[in-house]
């Protein structure tokens, strides 16, 4: 179910998995030479109604014109941050459609980075930046920017011990274990126009991310998301709000020798789930 921050919509439609790949091979250097996004665009207005009461479609815009219109417009897009891009496409569609009341755009971002040789790249990641802009005929109601799908592991500096021990425990404390965990984040702006930032404060709060997971020694997970959370908002003023929430995925042991040396595998279906919110 989506969510708008403007509140519940009594009707909203679109058009979602919508795949740009916008290239550049005479790209100026520093600027990208391949933006990928997957994009869904949501609109809402007493327009659109009718289409839902009596099947009158006169107002309504298909939303494979909605396809096309993501597509064709990713031309003319000038610009290489998902919020910008985001927010360009928002604004143009209620430019273009005078019966919308207002536009939702989220966009994640399909990467590849460049191999040494020019012209040649792969997927990177595995995380993935991705950003939400809704706009109103009036304002910009919602900048949130994310990063989605750290795999994230150490070999070391990471204990689980002094827990509930009752009936139900099978699981040994453990005193320096391999770990390994997935992380999601979300983020709000401290004012709007800080979302507009040519990327900066995505890659910001990913160097905080990893800084903090190949630093600090943990007792916890709770315990690292908490630092990744406080090293974010020390680091990047622009940020007033983060969410964290990261999966417990630590491989289950086969066999080790010397606490140096060890086989795993991953671990089984039932995973910890761990979410914290931290405000400035």
């Amino acid at each position: 179910m989506e969510q708008f921050a403007s509140g519940p919509k009594h009707q909203y439609y679109g058009k979602g998995d919508v795949i740009v790949y916008r290239l550049n091979r005479q790209a100026e250097s520093g600027r990208r030479s391949v933006f990928g996004a997957n994009v869904l665009l949501l609109t809402y207005g007493d327009a659109f109604l009718p289409t839902y009461t009596t099947g009158d479609n006169t107002g309504l815009v298909a939303t494979d014109s909605m396809k096309n219109f993501i597509q064709r417009e990713t031309l003319t897009f000038p610009g290489e941050s998902l919020e910008e891009f985001c927010q360009f496409l928002g604004a143009k569609f209620l430019a273009t459609y005078p019966q919308a009341e207002g536009v939702q755009v989220s966009a994640s971002e399909i990467a590849y980075a460049p191999l040494e040789q020019g012209g040649a790249f792969v997927p990177s990641g595995p995380e993935r930046a991705s950003a939400r802009i809704e706009l109103s005929r009036d304002a910009l109601i919602e900048a949130t920017s994310a990063l989605r799908g750290f795999r994230l592991l150490r070999l070391a500096g990471s204990s689980f011990r002094g827990f509930v021990r009752d009936k139900y425990t099978t699981l040994p404390e453990l005193a320096d274990r391999p770990l390994h965990m997935w992380l999601d984040l979300e983020w709000r702006y401290t004012s709007s126009s800080d979302a507009f930032s040519d990327g900066r404060v995505t890659a910001n709060v990913r160097r905080s991310v990893f800084e903090t997971f190949q630093s600090f020694k943990s007792g916890s997970i709770q315990q690292v998301i908490y630092q990744m959370g406080t090293r974010i908002l020390e680091n990047v003023p622009e940020i007033a709000e983060v969410h964290l929430e990261a999966q417990n995925r630590t491989w289950d042991s086969v066999a080790e020798q010397d606490q140096t040396l060890g086989v795993y595998t991953d671990p089984r279906p039932p995973y910890g789930c761990l979410g914290l919110r931290m405000t400035r």
